[in-house]
């Protein structure tokens, strides 16, 4: 087959500017074949490089004590003692999810878990982050759906629980929806997978299922802007089949035990080009491949496609020769396929043979080294004007939380987790709905609790302040259930780096969470960086989604209660009643005003402390954010099935959304020992009610229990169902 010739138009469609096509000559000296200009795409783009990030993301703390390997592998690794580790990640699919939401979503699940079994742990939690347009938009409904349907047939068939996640909906996601995937598995410490390839000589491995066209350009796809062609990029998705990826697990585990893998690296995005590459670079060696020995279920496929097809369900390994035998009888026994592809060798080359041609011959390392790191220019978020609290009339306390409640945003969101399984493996102790998922360490006192947030109006207000109280948010939904936070990882969703204004965001957000990631003591292990998220030059919000993992050590230190009836109803830390970019005057008032709520990371800490120290007198605990004090009093009533009295009428009181506080429930000794107990710590605690009856009632006004928990568990549905 004729290449095309290298063509002005050809270099632009693959996402390459005009300075990177000249760096490509000078690295290489000559002309580049169409498939090495595919490979330099496929390396050099946004979402395999992070070439406009990098300086910003080396900045985050990554190291403690309590990880065993920080960012740069499939996943972070986090010690959980007695030789056991936590596995985890977070990464997204955006542009696919847009484009074909099912399969977008599905193959977003699929790649997850690949990247955390990859390192040789069991998969045992997964959670969701998803951020789409207004309801009422003509594709929101469609995107709901699909993605909803595409998290859930990938995830229920592989499988794994899924435990946590959260849904928002907003004018700025109308072009472009987010879908933000997290996994975590178990492993023994001492039996982590790496990719790093070693030896020359060493056969290279091609494992899984076929290479077929699916997704091939997916990477460079996921890089760009959309815009009135994005119907045309459909074919650059991939196609997930869950029930190949159960069986690849379980071979890639079994042939873990029989010491054939030197390294081995999940085949995501760029497919073969970015795993062989990483692979090599990593271990200092080359990489040749025979594109005649790749397993196709296509006819005629190319060494352009096949070196850049995202097909799903692959691994490349660098193997032990003398064990090949044993390896491939695993995956013949899966009925997967097993084919020698290549080899390590000696000489800094990444040599790409089809037929007798040879396709690709490259520098290995100074194809996956040099990539462009830019410095982008970026101004600073201005200060926006504090709200004026006399500019928001007081509303009826009720009418406030019927507001809330009967919007999309803060609704209960059962219609999608109820799509999920979320008790396969029999290890789940707290389902999604209530704060951080929790799930049992097999066969162990232990618990794992994991959760995802992020607040992206305050992130637009305030990019620092808006990173920050996203970790900070994590923290509290982590402490709340009695867990000790240990790490994050985390999914960076902006616009385009290349304005100065969405590059400022990027920045401020990344200052924020650094600090409170370092003053919490919950470093980021993993993550990925979503930028050109705009279609037609319409950026989403900024959404630095943080996902966080916390350890509870036995079971007297979980806090799994509820409020009951007969509960004293305490509030943790001083209210000043924030209503800057608060639900409130987003929901009733449709105002997007003010700054985000002031972020005190050591009173976070003080606070977060408190409780899991005395998590022993704590019957329910939950965090206050979106909704303040009211929507968490009715959330705490409603999950207990009693009702709540708040003695509070005031709005700001009720509503505001200041941070590092938290509403517990307990009985009443109890509510004098922690009254006592925070005397001594210094920290500030109130009594703001009682759960009792069954009404909820704030100051005087008041409402049945029963019709306020109808327009909750009913709305979600209603909106979009």
């Amino acid at each position: 087959m004729t290449e095309p010739a290298i063509t002005k138009e050809l270099i632009e469609a693959h996402g390459l500017s005009p300075d990177e096509y000249d760096r490509i000559l000078e690295i290489i000296g000559r002309e580049p074949t169409f498939t090495e200009l595919g490979i330099f795409s496929a390396m050099w783009n946004e979402h395999c490089s992070y070439k406009s990030s990098k300086k910003w993301l080396r900045t985050l703390p990554t190291e403690g004590p309590q990880v065993i390997c920080g960012p740069g592998e499939n996943a972070g690794v986090v010690d959980i003692g007695d030789n056991q580790a936590v596995i985890f990640k977070m990464e997204s699919h955006n542009h696919p999810s847009y484009i074909e939401p099912y399969q977008g979503a599905a193959t977003g699940v699929g790649g997850i878990l690949r990247d955390v079994f990859t390192m040789g742990a069991r998969p045992i939690a997964a959670m969701n982050s998803l951020s789409f347009g207004e309801v009422g938009h003509p594709k929101t409904r469609q995107l709901v759906h699909g993605v909803v349907e595409g998290i859930g047939g990938y995830g229920n068939c592989f499988g794994v629980p899924t435990v946590g996640g959260e849904v928002r909906f907003d004018p700025a996601y109308n072009g472009n929806c987010l879908v933000n995937a997290f996994a975590a598995g178990l492993a023994d410490a001492d039996k982590i997978f790496y990719s790093a390839a070693s030896g020359v000589g060493m056969p290279v491995v091609y494992l899984g299922a076929k290479t077929g066209r699916d997704g091939v350009g997916g990477a460079t796809m996921a890089s760009a802007e959309f815009d009135e062609t994005i119907e045309e990029k459909r074919p650059t998705v991939q196609v997930g089949d869950p029930f190949t990826e159960k069986r690849l697990m379980e071979a890639t585990l079994e042939l873990m035990k029989t010491g054939a893998v030197i390294s081995i690296q999940d085949m995501g995005a760029a497919g073969l080009t970015c795993s062989a590459v990483e692979m090599g670079d990593k271990g200092g060696l080359g990489v040749k491949l025979q594109l005649d020995d790749v397993p196709q279920r296509e006819e005629n496929m190319t060494a352009y496609e096949m070196m850049l097809s995202e097909s799903q369900e692959r691994m490349l390994m660098v193997l032990d020769p003398s064990k090949e035998a044993e390896a491939r009888a695993v995956f013949e026994k899966w009925d997967l396929d097993f084919a020698i592809v290549g080899e390590t060798i000696a000489e800094d080359r990444f040599l790409i043979l089809h037929g007798n041609e040879v396709k690709a011959d490259l520098p290995l390392a100074t194809l996956s080294g040099s990539a462009p790191e830019y410095d982008r220019p970026w101004e600073a978020t201005p200060a926006v004007e504090q709200l004026d609290p006399a500019s928001v009339p007081g509303i009826d306390p009720i009418d406030g939380l019927k507001a809330l409640i009967g919007s999309p945003n803060y609704a209960a969101k059962q219609w999608i987790y109820e799509q999920y399984d979320t008790m396969v493996m029999a290890d789940t102790i707290r389902t999604p709905g209530l704060g951080a998922g929790v799930t049992r360490v097999h066969e162990t006192g232990k618990m794992l609790a994991f959760t995802s947030d992020v607040t992206p109006r305050y992130v637009k207000a305030n990019p620092e302040m808006g990173g920050a109280q996203a970790v900070a948010e994590a923290y509290r939904n982590l402490t709340a259930v009695g867990a000790t936070p240990l790490a994050t990882t985390d999914n960076l969703n902006f616009g385009n780096p290349e304005k100065t204004t969405i590059m400022g965001q990027f920045v401020g957000a990344i200052k924020g969470i650094g600090a409170a990631v370092k003053a919490l003591d919950m470093p980021i292990v993993s993550g990925n960086v979503s930028l050109y998220n705009e279609t037609d030059g319409e950026p989403i919000l900024p959404t630095p989604t943080i996902a966080a993992v916390g350890l509870i050590k036995t079971e007297d230190e979980a806090i799994l209660g509820q409020a009951r009836e007969g509960h004293v109803a305490l509030l943790v830390g001083e209210t000043k009643g924030h209503l800057g970019q608060s639900a409130l005057l987003a929901v009733v008032y449709n105002r997007i005003e003010g700054d985000a709520p002031p972020v005190d990371l050591e009173a976070e800490k003080r606070h977060g402390d408190f409780i899991r120290s005395n998590a022993a007198l704590i019957k329910a605990c939950t965090d206050l954010s979106d909704g303040g004090l009211a929507l968490a009093a009715f959330e705490m009533a409603e999950a207990g099935e009693t009702g709540v009295v708040i003695e509070e009428s005031d709005t700001a009181h009720l509503f505001g959304e200041d941070q590092a506080r938290y509403l517990i429930a307990c009985n009443f000794d109890q509510a004098e020992a922690l009254m006592l107990a925070a005397g001594q710590a210094g920290v500030p605690i109130t009594t703001v009610g009682r759960f009792t009856g069954d009404t909820v009632k704030f100051g005087t006004s008041e409402a049945p229990l029963a019709e306020l928990s109808a327009l909750f568990r009913g709305a979600f549905e209603e909106a979009v169902g």
